[in-house]
């Protein structure tokens, strides 16, 4: 019974995680633990344990919550970075301070690599307005391998995760960053400029979660690694391979359909 802490379950993708993760296996069971006056994105979801709780101000009640889990899910935000950094900071040393060390998976996004890409000039440009039939020579899709290249506080704050990843993987413990798409509360489209070539629906994020776990429990997990969470999009502008080809990561959503 995979037993599953989520810091800002709450939140969009957490409430995502805890609709959609018992549709894949039912055994999983959840304690969220959030801000007092965090919004619930999910709230008629029954038999899980939401907890109030500023974990920085109660660090010992954060290490207390990690014990005996089989996976912690972090997903909490704050600002500015400092304080944001030192959350991130908490949170992997409480997972690492339990003698049983849960697998950990740390939320990055696909904003931790901003400084190699942009959807505003050259051929990006031209996809993100949905001017297919002016590309000549369709641009190949950005690995997950590259390493974080943030050019603001946000990026920053993500690429202070992945270290934390690595760093429990290299103390053979099982993390994983998840570089994040598009994710709404709704599973709708956004005018966000190229929204559609990063989206990803709530239940394929409660997918890769699942296909982390499984892959970690029977131990084939590249522990360490960051791929990016995003539907399987037509137009998806980063690649997915990878983590279908690594942990057996299997999209069922595409934003197409918002288009038919």
């Amino acid at each position: 019974m995979p037993n599953v802490l989520l810091i800002g379950g709450r939140g969009k993708i957490g409430s995502g995680l805890r609709t959609y993760l018992p549709t894949l296996d039912p055994d999983y069971t959840f304690t969220s633990v959030d801000l007092p006056d965090a919004t619930n994105h999910a709230p008629d979801l029954s038999d899980q344990t939401l907890i109030d709780c500023d974990i920085t101000a109660h660090p010992e009640q954060l290490k207390e919550l990690c014990a005996n889990r089989d996976l912690v899910i972090y997903l909490a935000r704050k600002s500015p970075l400092e304080a944001m950094n030192q959350m991130t900071d908490l949170v992997f040393e409480s997972a690492l301070a339990q003698t049983q060390v849960p697998m950990v998976i740390g939320s990055s996004s696909v904003h931790a690599i901003d400084g190699i890409y942009t959807v505003h000039e050259g051929v990006l440009s031209t996809l993100s307005e949905r001017r297919f039939h002016a590309i000549k020579s369709w641009p190949d899709r950005i690995p997950a391998t590259i390493p974080a290249c943030p050019i603001n506080d946000y990026g920053r704050e993500k690429a202070h995760v992945e270290q934390w990843v690595q760093k429990l993987a290299d103390q053979s413990h099982s993390a994983i960053a998840a570089r994040w798409g598009g994710i709404n509360a709704e599973n709708k489209m956004r005018t966000e400029r190229g929204y559609f070539a990063l989206w990803c629906h709530q239940e394929d994020a409660a997918r890769f979660v699942h296909a982390c776990y499984t892959s970690h429990v029977n131990e084939i997990l590249r522990s360490g690694a960051h791929y990016f969470v995003v539907s399987n999009n037509t137009y998806n502008i980063f690649d997915i391979d990878i983590p279908k080809d690594e942990i057996g990561y299997d999209p069922v959503h595409n934003a197409e359909v918002f288009y038919r």
